[in-house]
């Protein structure tokens, strides 16, 4: 053999070892549950990316994004906060399709119909970390529920009905959706909470979350039923809903109202004498639980997440004699 051939052929052996021990170099796969994958060395490091997705829109949200941007702040992710314009399942399906497929590292979502949606909602687990806030969906395969007991706030809510009928009387439930967890669980709370006290709940009307039928519900409601001592709403524009409806009847001081949230035309009619009292949730602490929590679990930290799922926001009752005070902090947060 030829020296210039043998110098050839040592020459292509050499070359074969090398690609074949940069064959075995391989990148591990990104952990279980959404841990990102390793960064490679002189690039840079890529922020986590988050989606917050409510269940309609509302002041409330506002307050929670606050704690959402706080979180950004504070964690140095990324977040896509998202309101379905008409609180419709397909509008929020969308949404959280959307999300996904852009390949966000965990999702927090207030189901809208949880029975209904728990087949879609475990599709998204399946891949991603994902949680719920304000209305839970139990039975689905998320990691937590970060909010209010609703069922605890149904029963401050009927405590504060007890104190404005203290001999009993009829009253009527006014909510956007009944197929939602929070709804089921405060009207719960509420039929717990009065029961054996001579308070009769003679009916619950849902308004699909339009504002204007929740109003015209409670005029019906108020020529229907001439007897209705108190009149309870269960979601966050009730409120002012049955506040304009009392004050066009006429029946402000014959009728009373206890609701839920904080939308400032509630905060004004407490105030004002035409709502007694209302529930308040943490809406701010549900925006910035969320993205700690997704954040820490999206790091491998799954410790984090407490035994019984869920991380419990609070709640607040508001009566005429410390609304303002809660009232001020609330502009705080809103900037208004």
């Amino acid at each position: 053999m030829s020296r210039s051939i043998r110098f050839f052929l040592n020459a292509l052996a050499v070359v074969l070892l090398l690609f074949l021990a940069g064959c075995d170099r391989t990148e591990p796969p990104a952990s279980d549950g959404g841990s990102p994958a390793p960064e490679r060395a002189g690039e840079p490091k890529r922020k986590l990316h988050f989606a917050f997705v409510t269940n309609a829109v509302s002041n409330f949200w506002t307050i929670a994004k606050k704690g959402v941007d706080d979180a950004v702040g504070e964690f140095g992710v990324e977040v896509d906060f998202r309101m379905p314009p008409t609180s419709a399942i397909a509008e929020q399906k969308t949404i959280i399709e959307e999300a996904f497929n852009k390949g966000i590292d965990g999702i927090t979502v207030s189901p809208i119909d949880a029975a209904n949606q728990t087949e879609f909602l475990n599709s998204i687990a399946k891949y991603i970390p994902l949680l719920c806030h304000d209305s839970d969906a139990p039975d689905s395969d998320r990691l937590a529920y970060v909010g209010t007991d609703n069922y605890e706030a149904g029963r401050e809510a009927g405590k504060l009905v007890k104190e404005v009928l203290p001999e009993g009387g009829k009253i009527m439930l006014f909510v956007g959706r009944l197929d939602a967890q929070n709804a089921q669980d405060r009207k719960r709370g509420i039929e717990d909470e009065t029961q054996g006290t001579g308070i009769e709940i003679v009916d619950t009307r849902t308004d699909g979350t339009d504002t204007a039928k929740a109003r015209s519900n409670a005029e019906d409601a108020l020529v229907a039923y001439p007897d209705l001592k108190c009149l309870v709403g269960l979601w966050s524009y009730n409120g002012p809903a049955l506040a304009d409806a009392l004050k066009g009847s006429g029946k402000v001081g014959d009728v009373e109202i206890v609701c839920f949230d904080e939308e400032k035309e509630t905060l004004q009619a407490i105030l004002d004498g035409v709502i007694h009292g209302t529930v308040v949730q943490q809406p701010y602490q549900m925006g910035y639980q969320t993205i700690r929590l997704l954040t820490e679990i999206a790091k491998g930290h799954r410790e984090i997440i407490p035994e019984n799922r869920f991380v419990d926001t609070g709640l607040q009752v508001l009566r005429k004699d410390n609304v303002q005070a809660f009232w001020d902090e609330f502009k705080r947060l809103t900037g208004e």
